[in-house]
């Protein structure tokens, strides 16, 4: 039976230091090649916090499993800003392709069928957070989506 052990790391840049060397460690698997797998496996999400599971299963053998970011995360990223407005103060504006590609990538830990369906979702925690999407209020942007405007960028798309 496979040990599981769960962390969250900032992407590319794991380290044996806590949490994982010391979750590692007790079960003799050499934490060194671990980290460089998770920092490999991560580093396209580079300094975000990505939640990565660690499957050993003896000395020699383990599995990673890499979760997706927080939505709120990846929307800042697009941003390139530390953090949302609490009191709904505009800090930033996304165009409708930016929000359409945090939504494939949330797309498999979000309850939409569709990408039209998850993009709307993704919108909606935009909106929480104070940023706007191609001007539009988050309210205006999901009828904006909802009216058919934005189908030409969500053909070809699953």
């Amino acid at each position: 039976m496979a040990n599981v052990v769960e962390a969250l790391v900032s992407g590319g840049k794991a380290s044996a230091g806590p949490p994982l060397g010391p979750a590692l460690g007790p079960l003799g698997v050499n934490v060194a090649q671990v980290v460089a797998k998770i920092n490999e496996l991560t580093k396209d999400l580079n300094g975000m916090q990505v939640p990565v599971k660690v499957k050993v299963k003896s000395r020699t053998e383990f599995e990673i499993e890499v979760g997706t970011s927080p939505t709120s995360a990846l929307i800042l990223k697009e941003l390139e800003v530390e953090k949302g407005s609490a009191n709904k103060i505009v800090i930033g504006n996304l165009s409708m392709e930016q929000v359409v590609r945090v939504a494939s990538v949330k797309r498999m830990g979000l309850l939409s069928r569709t990408i039209k369906n998850a993009t709307r979702e993704v919108i909606g925690t935009a909106g929480s957070m104070g940023v706007t999407i191609d001007g539009l209020s988050s309210k205006e942007a999901q009828l904006a989506v909802a009216s058919g405007k934005y189908d030409h960028i969500f053909e070809g798309k699953a």
